[in-house]
């Protein structure tokens, strides 16, 4: 497939962890247009687990989403009023689908968008650049904090990168 010729929008999701117990703790995406937002989700009674490693990446505690973290709900019914009918693509696709799944059911609704892996964008050979292109994207916007819209503003801005080359 060739270079995109616009930009794509972009999603990420912070979690608990990683593996089967994991859930989503934030959500971030990256439209079109440049407009972003950013929403931590409050863990549903039957989310338990909690990685402390996963929090030393992102820098969000349990207490920090008890006290400003939404319903899955909320959540989902915002994603589906900003992402309706698009394809959104995200790098982490394997993980990423499960915690928008997990969202989703929690929610009791079915998204109203597709979640797409950014491979479906390029070919090999603009992959290969795309670690790269982060960096120089994560350097350009200065962004600090690893959180689920910076690290969709910089996967959107690495994609713009190595579409222009």
């Amino acid at each position: 497939m060739s270079a995109p010729t616009s930009l794509p929008c972009v999603l990420d999701i912070e979690a608990s962890g990683f593996g089967r117990a994991s859930y989503p703790i934030e959500v971030g995406y990256v439209l079109p247009d440049g407009r972003a937002a950013c929403m931590l989700v409050r863990p549903a009674t039957q989310w338990t687990h909690w990685d402390a490693e996963a929090e030393r990446v992102h820098g969000i505690t349990r207490s920090v989403l008890a006290a400003h973290g939404r319903d899955a709900r909320e959540v989902a019914l915002a994603l589906n009023r900003d992402l309706a009918g698009l394809t959104v693509y995200c790098d982490g696709w394997a993980h990423d689908y499960t915690w928008l799944a997990a969202l989703f059911e929690e929610a009791g609704l079915s998204p109203a968008f597709k979640l797409e892996s950014v491979a479906a964008l390029f070919d090999e050979s603009h992959l290969a650049r795309l670690d790269d292109a982060r960096r120089t994207a994560l350097s350009e916007l200065a962004l600090k904090r690893h959180r689920a819209s910076n690290d969709a503003r910089a996967l959107q801005r690495a994609l713009a990168l190595v579409a222009a080359h």
